[in-house]
């Protein structure tokens, strides 16, 4: 697949040089390797002489690794009403902290049906007092904000010590 008359071969053992492509296919050849174009933009483009089943495998084991080491978020959800007494928030709080123990972010919303938009305030004070109860566990990573027909909190866990 290698389209340059001319390469620069690279590789374990073998000196680096500048040949022509059938020369550097017999190297690779001779070896019991592959012929692999590794930087094709470069002038002569760099061929390293490899074999290409090792080559692949490692490079799926360096991405598998990576994408281990990647940490997933998790966002639990938790969503209050505009009327919420204290035994369901109480309740719901401690779900809250639970989950940021768990190293989990919390989204906590208040969701207003029909007319009782006009109880914003209500909404407001209890996501506040929600942040506030959790400030030992978490910090506040938005504040509460309206989207729609909901207003918004999130809290992410803090670090452990």
């Amino acid at each position: 697949m290698i389209k340059s008359p001319v390469v620069r071969i690279v590789g374990d053992n073998i000196e680096t040089q500048i040949l022509n492509l059938k020369e550097a296919q017999n190297i690779a050849y001779d070896l019991g390797l592959d012929l692999v174009e590794i930087s094709p933009s470069a002038n002569p483009p760099v061929c390293k002489v490899i074999d290409y089943k090792k080559f692949l495998y490692e490079q799926k084991k360096k991405m598998k690794e990576i994408k281990a080491k990647t940490a997933k978020v998790v966002v639990k959800e938790i969503r209050f009403g505009p009327n919420t007494d204290d035994h369901d928030f109480n309740f719901k709080l401690n779900h809250a902290i639970k989950f940021l123990k768990e190293g989990a972010k919390v989204k906590a919303d208040v969701f207003f049906k029909g007319r009782s938009i006009v109880y914003k305030e209500q909404g407001e004070i209890i996501l506040l007092r929600f942040a506030d109860e959790l400030s030992e566990y978490g910090k506040v990573e938005m504040l509460p904000k309206m989207e729609g027909k909901r207003m918004i909190i999130i809290i992410s866990p803090k670090k452990l010590k």
